[in-house]
């Protein structure tokens, strides 16, 4: 073994005592004379780059193959190495993830390159998560030398990995990182606030009595006492840490200088450590989260409590076994190989799902979302802009489906992000929820634990509300529903279109074109059930949004792009505007009908319960919701709007009074869009 990676074959062992070390020797060879004669700004040979972040990894508990392909992470970008010649000598795995990490070098962070290199940047980590580990490592070490750099461009680079880097290293789970990128960036960009940290770190330091000091030996006393064997730790808070404690509570005490780490052998002894420090000392109840059961989305485990004494001085506490201190420490880095599996599962040395994908089990719940909303989303841009608001969540909250499973969704999110996150674009057809038992709004914002019902209509082509676009937070949510409406513009954006043409004129070839009428729904809104018979054989007939025809209203049509006519009541509005532009009519006539849809509008007063009742009263008359919305109060009264199925139009008299018998509800009449009669 070379004298130069002995350091880095030392805290490779002391992770993997069985490792076979004979591929990093063979890949420091093949780096050290590939980069030989290479030297970096700061003067050193270049091979002390990849060799200080391969010891980064290393000292994390990173596997072999995640070492070798971090020695050769820059031989294919910098040297004459190629792919085929690192996929010949080191296999699949090491050439996959060399490939990544080169590909992540290119990643131009100019703004104008921005949101397409690094929505590449991510499908590349999405398929490996050991490309991004190397990312980080070695980000890591190139910000702890930035000190060679100009000023400008140490601040250009500081505040991409504040923005993009330092959060992905956090939903890695990798805070060993995380925390040492955080103080570096704080550092070059808040340098004052560095400096008054520093000073106040530096005079705790000094001080002769240390209050952590002495709680610790008094937690170390109270378990051994109830026989609990554990480690107890101080863990100095990082710079950026304590400069946060010290904005909240201004001059900061003895004890916030640091938390007390309890590690112990197995779960349960967590929760017995709880128990005697709550039995012995004083809880500050408020302090407690248990990450145990319901683990945070970056893997991390572990309880947390506050104990006070009575000066007045409070230590934060956190319980955690071995295990989970080695992976709140290193994240995904130290899950070992994500893609090890049985031999008779291998498949060239790699695991596949059976249709040749590349399976990873660790991966985070955050990253599979993200990959899918990704390739969801229609352009870089919007890509860009959701990914930079999703990283910007500091706080994840877990909530509880009623079948036991759990959704996790980022602090603020509602019921929306709850459905899609759930249903995907099936989500369409949510109509409303159910939160810890009673019904809410799609509105509604989930607090952590609660548990949600999402109430789905049962009409696949349900439509989602332009609204939900106010109350959606998460990135797939968001992405899904302006989908939707980007392929199916709202009718008051038709009206608009349609204002503007007329205000055009006629066509260069001195012609009047045919043009929708206001308020028109969407394409995929046509007809159902309900037959409307035109004398145009070619026609496709479209019920118009804006009056919900239905038998056995009287109706009239319209022609309008496509060779659509378009039917409405004869007293809508929109009918009354397009005869003063001289629009022609078009004789339509209802024919032989089965099922047809209608949009009804129950106004009420406020009252619990009043949607469960509507809902009911709907569904006991034999009618399916397709859409539902309902307006937030005003002075204690309540608009719903509901989209229904109907099995015939006979039946309508009966479904509205029906709902005008539920108490509360002092009117329900058929839908009127008022937008055409202002225009």
């Amino acid at each position: 073994m070379p004298d130069a990676i002995s350091h880095l074959a030392d805290a490779h062992r002391a992770h993997h005592p069985d490792a076979d070390l004979d591929p990093l020797r063979r890949a420091y060879v093949l780096a050290e004379s590939s980069h030989r004669g290479q030297m970096r700004k700061s003067g050193e040979p270049y091979i002390t780059h990849p060799l200080a972040v391969t010891l980064i990894l290393a000292e994390l508990g990173a596997e072999t193959t995640t070492l070798t392909a971090s020695l050769l992470h820059d031989t294919v970008e910098d040297t004459d190495v190629t792919l085929d010649q690192v996929r010949e000598e080191f296999g699949a795995e090491v050439c996959y993830i060399v490939d990544g990490v080169t590909k992540l070098e290119k990643v131009d962070y100019g703004a104008a390159a921005e949101p397409e290199t690094f929505r590449k940047m991510l499908v590349a980590t999405g398929n490996d998560v050991r490309v991004m580990s190397i990312k980080l490592a070695d980000r890591l070490h190139n910000m702890r030398t930035l000190g060679v750099m100009r000023p400008e461009k140490q601040e250009r680079i500081a505040k991409v990995t504040r923005d993009v880097l330092i959060p992905l290293a956090e939903r890695l789970g990798v805070q060993a990182l995380k925390t040492e990128l955080e103080d570096l960036v704080f550092a070059i960009l808040h340098p004052e606030e560095y400096r008054h940290t520093r000073a106040l770190i530096t005079e705790n330091a000094a001080r002769e009595n240390d209050p952590l000091a002495e709680i610790s030996d008094e937690v170390r006393g109270v378990l051994r006492e109830a026989g609990i064997q554990a480690e107890v730790h101080i863990r100095p808070r990082h710079f950026v840490s304590m400069h946060r404690v010290s904005r909240k509570r201004g001059q900061p005490r003895g004890s916030d200088f640091g938390r007390l780490l309890v590690l112990v052998a197995e779960d349960a002894d967590c929760y017995a450590v709880l128990g005697e420090l709550h039995t012995c000392l004083t809880p500050v109840v408020s302090e407690f989260k248990d990450f145990i059961a319901v683990p945070k989305f970056n893997l991390y485990q572990s309880l947390h409590t506050a104990v006070a004494r009575g000066d007045g001085q409070v230590a934060e506490v956190l319980i955690r076994t071995h295990q989970m201190h080695k992976v709140a420490e290193a994240g995904v880095v130290a899950l070992g190989n994500p893609y090890a599996a049985p031999v008779d599962e291998q498949t060239d040395g790699q695991r596949t799902d059976g249709e040749g994908e590349r399976v990873d089990p660790t991966r985070p719940g955050w990253l599979s979302r993200l990959l899918d909303w990704q390739e969801a989303a229609p352009d870089a841009d919007m890509f860009w802009s959701t990914l930079r608001e999703d990283l910007a969540q500091d706080r994840e909250i877990t909530v509880f489906r009623p079948d036991g499973g759990t959704l996790g969704l980022p602090e603020g999110a509602s019921c929306v992000d709850a459905a899609y996150a759930q249903y995907g674009e099936d989500a369409h057809a949510c109509i409303g929820a159910r939160v810890n038992g009673r019904l809410a709004t799609l509105s509604t914002v989930l607090k952590d634990g609660d548990t949600v019902q999402l109430l789905m209509g049962q009409d696949p082509a349900s439509e989602p509300s332009r609204e939900w676009l106010e109350h959606a937070h998460t990135p797939a949510a968001r992405i899904a529903i302006q989908r939707w409406l980007a392929t199916h513009p709202s009718p008051a954006a038709d009206a608009g279109q349609e204002e503007r043409e007329e205000r055009d004129g006629a066509r260069k070839d001195g012609t009047t074109a045919l043009r929708p009428a206001l308020d028109e729904p969407a394409p995929t809104s046509d007809t159902v059930g309900a037959v409307v018979v035109v004398d145009r054989p070619e026609a496709t007939v479209r019920l118009a949004g804006c009056c919900t025809p239905v038998p056995p209203d009287e109706v009239t049509g319209f022609a309008v792009r496509g060779g659509v006519v378009t039917v409405h009541r004869v007293e809508c509005a929109a009918v009354t505007r397009m005869k003063g532009l001289g629009r022609p009519e078009i004789e339509v006539r209802w024919g032989d009908t089965t099922e047809f849809r209608v949009t009804l509008v129950a106004e009420s007063f406020q009252r619990p319960h009043l949607l469960a009742d509507l809902t009911e009263a709907i569904a006991l008359e034999g009618v399916d919701i397709v859409t539902a919305t309902v307006e937030p109060p005003t002075q204690q009264r309540v608009r719903h709007t509901y989209t229904l199925q109907l099995p015939d139009a006979a039946h309508l008299p009966n479904l509205m009074r029906a709902m005008r018998n539920v108490p509360g509800v002092y009117d329900v009449g058929r839908a009127q869009h008022q937008a055409a009669a202002t225009h």
